[in-house]
């Protein structure tokens, strides 16, 4: 067995995002299978999409406690919700032959950001994880973003080797948004020095979309661990990823490459 690769399945690609708590099935068995034909020590941290974000949304609770809004059944319930969605994915990786362990972030996290307090969980097979409503000191509670947990995980880990971020709808990141972009605007190698023009469903999206990828993913760069994004509805892609190998997508560096 090779080194750690810690991946992240995106929300709005293994969700139907514009629709609550509708699962993508297929592409997360797509991955789930992808996944089972590696050899490498997998930390596996999906998103929330429509399990997470409209009802986190319209209750503020990125903000934390916000007078003169009732909070804690959404608490429950985006909290209920992400556990509904995790259990498809570890049925999925069961059903594909993989040992994981799910440890929800809300057990064991406290604080947001990627300074986040909390010993990280690891367990001899796939370690899975997903963006969650935890505890805060400050704001009492706040959404905890998947991309956060995966720069703790990358950086903090002893042997991780990568990053593969799997995206939907887009190859990785675009110079110009998603409706407007060809092949041509692909960004093939990305650092911070770089502007594009990102599509963040600001209406839905409570973690930063796009741009809180590329973020962390250079501050996981620094440290000298590949990072790649690739697009997640191609099976393939995620394969040749986790494995270190040539793939469509965008190589991002901590700086002019």
């Amino acid at each position: 067995m090779g080194g750690t690769v810690v991946i992240k399945w995106g929300g709005g690609l293994i969700t139907h995002k514009e629709h609550l708590c509708t699962v993508n099935s297929e592409v997360i068995d797509s991955l789930a299978a992808a996944c089972s034909r590696s050899d490498k020590k997998l930390v596996i941290v999906h998103g929330a999409g429509s399990f997470g974000h409209m009802k986190a949304k319209k209750y503020r609770l990125a903000e934390g406690r916000v007078d003169g809004i009732f909070q804690n059944d959404a608490i429950a319930e985006v909290r209920s919700d992400m556990l509904e969605l995790n259990d498809l994915v570890m049925q999925s990786l069961t059903k594909h032959g993989l040992h994981a362990q799910t440890f929800a972030p809300h057990t064991w996290a406290k604080g947001t950001g990627p300074k986040f307090e909390g010993e990280l969980p690891v367990c001899d097979g796939v370690t899975v994880l997903f963006g969650d409503v935890v505890a805060d000191s400050e704001r009492e509670f706040g959404i905890l973003s998947g991309d956060d947990i995966v720069f703790r995980y990358a950086t903090e880990l002893p042997d991780v080797e990568r990053v593969v971020f799997a995206i939907g709808g887009v190859d990785g990141i675009l110079k110009i948004p998603p409706a407007r972009a060809g092949p041509e605007d692909l960004i093939e190698i990305w650092d911070p020095s770089m502007f594009f023009e990102g599509d963040h469903a600001t209406e839905i999206d409570v973690t930063g979309g796009i741009g809180l990828k590329a973020s962390r993913g250079a501050m996981i760069a620094e440290k000298g661990i590949e990072v790649t994004l690739v697009n997640g509805e191609y099976a393939d892609r995620v394969l040749a990823a986790i494995e270190g190998r040539a793939v469509i997508g965008t190589r991002i560096v901590a700086g002019n490459p």
